[in-house]
């Protein structure tokens, strides 16, 4: 769980908008953006990782990724589960989705709001201005039958 005093995003705006127009997973950069581990995670360590922002390798990232799930021979290349091993495996075929993010349990909740409502936001737009046009129209009524 994150400390209890979250990033607020609005401070770290112009970052934030950097990290969402690069053509890469956005999770690592936001997890270190957060405000790291709170006193009550509930991983079975003996180290004190209050406040760290590392990678638990938890894989959730990966899980996420629509890349991944497209093409899922990539996953073969590592057995690694890292933001580090998304960001290899993903390059710059990124959708810039921002599911790694919202999955990753070490980003800020405060920057996931931020996320949904840039990210998302935008790719619905994307996604209306796709179906608009004829052709997809068109594609649509091919494949329906």
């Amino acid at each position: 769980m994150p400390l209890r005093d979250q990033t607020d995003p609005n401070r770290i705006k112009p970052i934030l908008a950097t990290i969402t127009t690069l053509n890469r997973p956005p999770v690592a950069r936001c997890r270190l953006l957060s405000s790291g581990l709170g006193s009550s995670h509930m991983l079975k360590t003996f180290d004190d990782l209050s406040g760290s922002k590392a990678c638990l390798g938890c894989g959730c990232c990966m899980d996420a990724c629509p890349i991944l799930m497209r093409d899922p021979k990539r996953r073969l290349l590592t057995e690694a589960r890292t933001s580090l091993a998304l960001e290899t495996l993903v390059g710059d075929d990124c959708d810039r989705c921002g599911n790694c993010a919202l999955a990753c349990p070490q980003v800020d909740p405060t920057i996931k709001h931020y996320l949904v409502g840039t990210l998302l936001a935008e790719g619905m737009a994307e996604l209306l201005a796709k179906a608009s046009t004829d052709e997809t129209y068109i594609l649509d009524l091919i494949l329906s039958y």
